[in-house]
């Protein structure tokens, strides 16, 4: 593993950043839960480590790091390289919809882009104005119903997950933001938890990855809880068990909104008769379909 500082040369944020970009790249790390380049990853990885705020960007470049600062730096290169954990599960925190959150390995590195949806909430859809309850299906720890309470904050929120590990996470978050008293986080497999209850907005980021896809992703996904990540052999499971119960849950002018990722194609083949909108997210990123209620 390369030295980050000479002996005698104090190591400043942006050489920090520079020579930890390189080292990732040559380590050929899997960029995708959280960052998509080398250079985005090492920003945080330094950020964090020197406990600078991102706000500042590139006026921080010219600091000076202490010693045990870029000791700290090394020793999170090199797990990040040498066990290809996600940077998030070494950091303990990741940001969704600008929000941060913390993160370990019970729950999923949030990432979904659903979050540019919920920054613009999700319009033309929806009206904003008239939401009023709305639950996140497989919540993990939280990012999608709690950045739906944040835009939404006349709404109340469910979070739903079947892990009590993932559900400690959530409730962490929960904490964190003083939600509270808007968002549930309950125990529940799909819908069971809420009988007879109806949403202006489901949401939900469930497992899609086929087995055979499973096998084939980088090392890094390795750590992700599996269960929250495979779901069939085609990645449909999840998606077939809500849409079986999204209809009695749905208010009339609801909106079902899911993520299926790259199971896209097989989705489109599986249901052919469902009108999905696939929309354009201005944030990047796609595999979301929206569906109203009364398009089953």
């Amino acid at each position: 593993m390369p030295r980050l500082s000479h002996t005698r040369t104090p190591t400043s944020v942006g050489e920090a950043i520079e020579r930890c970009a390189q080292a990732l790249a040559r380590g050929k790390v899997f960029f995708g839960h959280g960052t998509d380049s080398a250079r985005d990853e090492a920003a945080e990885l330094v950020f964090f480590a020197a406990g600078i705020a991102h706000a500042l960007g590139a006026r921080a470049y010219a600091r000076k790091l202490p010693v045990r600062t870029v000791a700290r730096i090394e020793l999170l290169l090199e797990r990040r390289i040498k066990e290809r954990l996600p940077l998030p599960y070494l950091t303990h925190r990741a940001f969704f919809a600008g929000l941060e959150f913390y993160v370990d390995e019970r729950v999923l590195v949030p990432r979904s882009p659903i979050a540019g949806l919920i920054l613009e909430r999700f319009a033309p859809w929806i009206e904003a104005q008239r939401v009023r309850r709305i639950v996140d299906v497989g919540t993990g720890c939280g990012a999608i119903a709690l950045a739906c309470a944040k835009v939404f904050p006349k709404a109340k929120v469910d979070a739903l997950d079947i892990s009590a590990d993932a559900l400690a996470v959530c409730r962490r978050n929960m904490r964190r933001m003083r939600l509270e008293g808007r968002v549930k986080a309950l125990h529940s497999d799909y819908f069971t938890a809420v009988p007879g209850r109806r949403y202006d907005i489901i949401v939900s980021n469930p497992p899609y990855v086929g087995r055979a896809e499973m096998r084939s992703l980088p090392r890094e996904y390795r750590h992700e809880p599996r269960s929250s990540l495979v779901a069939g052999s085609d990645g449909l499971d999840a998606v077939r068990a809500i849409f079986a119960a999204a209809p009695r849950h749905l208010e009339p002018g609801g909106i079902l909104v899911v993520e299926v990722g790259n199971s896209e194609a097989a989705l489109i083949e599986a249901f052919p008769r469902m009108r999905f909108v696939w929309p354009e997210i201005s944030m990047g990123g796609g595999g979301v379909f929206i569906l109203r209620a009364g398009d089953f």
